[in-house]
């Protein structure tokens, strides 16, 4: 069994619900967990917390060369919602869209006019005549 504080269990989950996922080595003696928002957090610790909301199904877990991946489910964000005294606005950020830098479709006004070396569909010069 293993003892662990209301402030790191509270850490580990405030960055479950900002990430929306976790890798987590499968080394119980770890004195550091792997990522930078919980270098302080036993690796042991994160693991058992873990593994705590895997069997309540709150998160997911795929095992796959000696890394635990955990991902929050539905319920696990609602259920995260309750424990950290979120709003339903707040959302993961695996479930935010990401906005794109540049307009999609900012550089199709400035075609080279299929001047290009490539295959490309065959309508360049000489394209469908006979000489």
């Amino acid at each position: 069994m293993v003892l662990i504080s209301k402030k790191e269990r509270r850490q580990i989950l405030e960055h479950l619900f900002q990430e929306g996922c976790i890798c987590v080595k499968k080394d119980a003696r770890a004195c550091r967990h792997n990522e930078a928002a919980l270098e302080a957090v036993p690796n042991l610790h994160v693991m058992m917390v873990l593994r705590s909301l895997c069997s309540r199904a709150f998160v997911t877990e795929k095992f796959n060369w000696q890394w635990y991946y955990y991902m929050l489910t539905n319920e696990g964000i609602d259920y995260l919602r309750g424990v950290l005294n979120l709003p339903p606005q707040v959302m993961p950020s695996t479930l935010t869209k990401q906005r794109p830098t540049r307009p999609a479709l900012a550089g199709a006004d400035q075609a080279g006019g299929g001047e290009g070396k490539g295959w490309g569909k065959g309508k360049g010069k000489g394209y469908g005549k006979e000489d």
